[in-house]
């Protein structure tokens, strides 16, 4: 991709966009879900988030970088949203990692 002055600025909309995406408009859809299908989750966006932080010397924790993903402590999104996962999606969830061990 060709940057320019403007990329990071695109850049962040385009993330914040996602974030908006994966809270508001989407949050039936499960993290083991996009695990599954995608190798990542807003868990996973929360753990990137944070090593960008650390990577430009922010510290932050774990908690601040999930509620800076979900827009609110963790727990209260999990509470709200998030379902136990079943016996498929478990499944489906081992099969996905034993074929890209890389992502999980």
């Amino acid at each position: 991709m060709t940057s320019t002055p403007q990329t990071t600025e695109i850049e962040a909309a385009t993330f914040r966009r996602l974030l908006a995406h994966l809270m508001r408009e989407r949050p039936d859809v499960q993290n083991i879900d996009l695990m599954i299908l995608a190798g990542f989750c807003r868990n996973c966006l929360a753990d990137w988030y944070r090593d960008a932080a650390a990577g430009l010397g922010v510290e932050m924790s774990r908690d601040e970088a999930r509620a800076a993903v979900y827009g609110r402590p963790f727990a209260e999104w999990k509470a709200e949203h998030q379902r136990p996962a079943s016996a498929e999606q478990l499944a489906a969830f081992e099969a996905a990692r034993r074929a890209h061990p890389q992502d999980g």
